[in-house]
């Protein structure tokens, strides 16, 4: 039976590049790397897969999960839109022997963090300024002006818990950020 995996928290503003971030580390087969898949009551954005990007559930089923217990975390990150981590992923991911990477908020990620201590690494990417996170967020072009300044009002809140993390990434070259985030994991599972 494989020894079992270690967790790696990437969390960060909406448009920081985590999600960028994590994808390019999943193609590296040295990290052994699993993604764990988080459970959310908002709509599909583009072309979202359900079970693939994340687990959609109605408000009512969320909610439903939370009275079950079925959550290592969760949060309400807007209102009526929850986010958080359902333990039998986890749990089955890392009973395989797979490292599991969470792209979560960074509530979540703290709270995983508390949970298992050392068995985590949790990593904070930064945008260079919130000038260039306004920028990524408007070119994603996915969203309304409104939801726009919702998320910005919220990064700047979000960005006060990076020293609560153990390491900051600060993305202004990706390739950069990348090849550091490697380098972090690798020293952090063996």
């Amino acid at each position: 039976m494989p020894s079992r995996g270690k967790l790696i928290v990437f969390s960060a503003p909406s448009g920081s590049g985590k999600t960028t971030i994590v994808r390019a580390l999943l193609q590296k087969p040295e990290l052994n790397l699993a993604f764990s898949i988080s459970a959310t009551s908002r709509e599909i954005r583009g072309n979202e897969i359900h079970g693939k990007d994340y687990y959609f559930l109605s408000p009512e089923e969320f909610k439903n999960a939370i009275e079950n217990n079925e959550f290592l975390e969760w949060e309400e990150v807007y209102p009526g839109q929850y986010y958080g981590t359902l333990k039998a992923e986890v749990d089955r991911l890392r009973d395989q022997g797979k490292n599991v990477v969470f792209d979560i908020d960074v509530k979540g990620g703290m709270a995983i963090k508390k949970s298992f201590n050392t068995d985590v690494l949790a990593l904070f990417v930064q945008p260079p300024s919130v000038a260039v996170l306004a920028e990524r967020l408007t070119s994603r072009g996915t969203e309304s002006a409104e939801k726009i300044k919702v998320r910005l009002n919220k990064a700047q809140q979000e960005l006060a818990f990076a020293p609560s993390f153990d390491h900051v990434l600060v993305n202004d070259e990706l390739t950069v950020a990348i090849h550091k985030a490697k380098d972090l994991i690798l020293n952090h599972i063996q």
